[in-house]
């Protein structure tokens, strides 16, 4: 080869590490314009191409210096580089494999062959990989760096942050390590800490949406929604197509109860990537949130298309099945799940819900002590075994767990922090002062607050706290000291007591419930109002209550659409709605019908409420809390149950101890309406057949 070739080279070679890649182009491309087969000048061509982002150029000029000069390490390293930068992994890792071949104590193919093997999940070998170079290049921070990325991949959190330190002692301003280390504290759930380190690399590096993403999980970690996804947002911003920043943004959605923004990121993340099965699944799960149960059902069988033995995917179909009444189907499917993992006490715990609503009580039990074997503590077990018992008459172990709601996710919303202690019938209340205090719907408020006349009679003075709407009507119950409103201040008192403990407190049995014929009075001058307001009775006077809160968990089980309801009225009877609030769907059809009074914001509260039952012969209602009140009242009252009834209902009886004057119509199947609504009819007929 000439002296002059080789001059140009060599200037051409001095100006590539000085970083002047152009004039090192036109220098190189010169070579090979003399001599098309220039291993050195092909190769660092290639070399330039990778450097200004043309892998593809690379990885064909590099491809033509091998040819030429196959036993070259460094030509097979940087020809690993370029396919890597394609993605093109497997190709990638034997050309790092042909260049160890050739110089086994290669440090950097060393590292870049790990590197692509943590890509290809083979975390072992790469950690192996790492080491060697290591040993090779003690002083490499980016060695260090990449074999804790190795270690937090085997799940070895502590020895993977032992690494990032060494990475960081050589190089303190290492925002890729930091990054690294914080997302290790992550995985140890140190949150705190990894937010600290995650915004030492932000503030070394505004734009490190790798860190911004990471600084995403740990306030996800620490429940702060919102911030999560302020950071989240930061990192999409610098990247618009990372996926995994978009999918736990929906996770952020989900938690802050935004479900259809939450929707539009996983349907994002699952375009993006479509075969990310987590994603499917967390798809899923919003999906149910917003009640698209069968386009829930869909994502989850699609997650489970991708990875057959995803157990939480299992679950989440199960769940879906279940709200879609398929039971038997939702049951095989909690099964499947616990094939995979035995231990599954959420699985567990879900299928004791679908035995219970399959009404095959004792497996349902069988399921509940299952779970709780393995997790003692599992409150939402404790509590669904509760509502089994009660509904099954089971009073004695029922109230005991029923008390476990605390701890769960259904009283634990409505949970009290008191200074002064919690009363379950122990202490004498002779002299003292007992708050007792609303916790769920309107109509617990309604069934429990019996209990304030035996509290007087322990020579108690009693407070009751209630929901705003309830005030005026429970102002006079027998027994109470003082009605307050819910959000007010309170007057000083020695113990509380959720109205809903209170049947605990008092060892409440089948047998001893107080079942007082009539505790709650309507109010004389509002029902002299009324009175004028209806006018003269001339027929029997129906109360009528067919829909309750549209944002009740159970409300598609117990409410009726108007549409169907009104198959039970019949000629020769005054219809009086007690619905304050209708549907938008309801409301068409009701000022369509002329045979049904109704009077809207007109009941300020439920005084008025209780005014209007006062003046009809029958109320009939599904299961909302006009059926306490009517009950309460002790006017005649037909509920309206679904197949699976709330627990205060019991089973197979169409009468309450809770409430004498009350009869129960309860569905024969699930969703079977209709036999209900023409039994009720038939029997109402009868009714105004005997009055004539």
């Amino acid at each position: 080869m000439s002296s002059s070739i080789n001059a140009t080279l060599q200037h051409a070679a001095a100006l590539h590490s000085q970083g002047q890649l152009g004039q090192a182009e036109k220098l190189y491309r010169a070579i090979l314009a003399e001599v098309p087969a220039h291993f050195d000048a092909m190769h660092l061509l290639g070399v330039i191409a990778l450097q200004t982002g043309h892998a593809q150029a690379a990885v064909e000029l590099i491809g033509k210096a091998t040819a030429i000069n196959r036993k070259h390490p460094a030509a097979h390293l940087h020809m690993g580089n370029a396919l890597l930068e394609l993605q093109r992994n497997d190709e990638a890792l034997a050309s790092y494999e042909r260049a160890l071949k050739l110089k086994p104590d290669y440090a950097e193919a060393l590292g870049n062959r790990g590197n692509v093997l943590l890509i290809l999940k083979r975390a072992d070998e790469a950690l192996a990989c790492h080491e060697r170079a290591l040993k090779l290049t003690p002083g490499d921070h980016e060695l260090y760096n990449n074999r804790g990325n190795a270690l937090q991949d085997l799940n070895r959190p502590e020895e993977a942050m032992a690494s990032y330190q060494r990475a960081l002692a050589l190089q303190p301003d290492y925002a890729e390590a930091l990054s690294n280390y914080g997302n290790a504290l992550l995985t140890l759930k140190r949150y705190d800490e990894a937010l600290v380190t995650l915004d030492h690399a932000i503030a070394l590096r505004p734009d490190f949406h790798q860190a911004l993403f990471n600084r995403g999980n740990a306030l996800l970690g620490l429940k702060r929604y919102a911030d999560a996804l302020a950071s989240y947002d930061r990192a999409i911003a610098l990247s618009p197509e990372f996926q995994q920043a978009i999918y736990n943004r929906g996770n952020a959605l989900k938690e802050l109860g935004q479900y259809d923004d939450a929707l539009a990121s996983f349907e994002r993340a699952v375009a993006i990537n479509p075969d990310d099965h987590e994603a499917h699944n967390n798809r899923g799960s919003v999906l149910q949130g917003l009640r698209r149960y069968e386009e829930a059902l869909q994502s989850f069988d699609r997650a489970l298309a991708l990875k057959p033995d995803y157990v939480d995917a299992l679950y989440n179909r199960g769940n879906a099945l279940k709200d879609l009444w398929r039971y038997a189907e939702a049951l095989q499917s909690y099964d499947r799940a616990l094939v995979f993992k035995p231990d599954y006490t959420e699985a567990l715990g879900n299928r004791g819900n679908v035995l219970e609503d399959m009404r095959r009580f004792e497996e349902a039990l069988a399921s509940y002590a299952r779970a709780l074997a393995i997790k003692p503590d599992y409150a939402i077990a404790h509590w669904n075994e509760s509502l089994c018992r009660l509904r099954s008459g089971d009073f004695e172990i029922g109230w005991q767990k029923y008390e476990w709601g605390w701890e769960s996710g259904e009283r634990g919303k409505t949970k009290r922090d008191f200074p002064q202690p919690l009363w379950l019938g122990g202490q004498p209340l002779n002299g003292k002062t007992i708050l007792l205090h609303a916790e769920q719907g309107l109509g617990d408020t309604i069934q429990f607050c019996r209990y304030a006349r035996l509290l007087a009679e322990k020579e108690a003075t009693v407070l009751l706290e209630v929901q705003p709407p309830l005030t005026p009507l429970l102002k006079h119950l027998e027994g109470v000291h003082q009605v307050l409103a819910k959000g007010g201040t309170l007057p000083a008192f020695d113990y509380h007591c959720p109205l809903p403990s209170l049947p605990l407190a008092f060892h409440t049995r089948l047998e001893t419930i107080p079942a007082q014929e009539k505790y709650i009075y309507s109010d004389e001058v509002r029902v002299a109002a009324w009175q004028n307001k209806l006018g003269q009775r001339v027929k029997p006077r129906i109360g009528l209550v067919w829909s309750g809160s549209a944002g009740h968990r159970n409300d598609r089980n117990r409410s009726i659409p108007l549409a169907d309801f009104v198959k039970l009225l019949s000629a020769g009877m005054e219809f009086i709605s007690l619905q304050r609030d209708v549907r938008p769907a309801d409301g068409k059809l009701l000022l369509a019908r002329k045979d049904i009074a109704h009077f809207g914001d007109d009941l300020a509260d439920f005084a008025d409420t209780a005014a209007l039952i006062e003046l009809v012969d029958l109320v009939i209602t599904i299961d909302t809390s006009v059926a306490h009140l009517a009950g309460a009242m002790g006017k005649a009252v037909w509920i309206l149950l679904p197949f699976n009834s709330d627990f205060r209902w019991l089973l197979d009886r169409d009468d309450s101890p809770w409430y004498p004057s009350a009869r129960l119509f309860r569905q024969p199947a699930m969703g079977d309406w209709d036999s209900v609504l023409t039994r009720v009819k038939r029997e109402l007929a009868d009714c105004v057949a005997i009055r004539r």
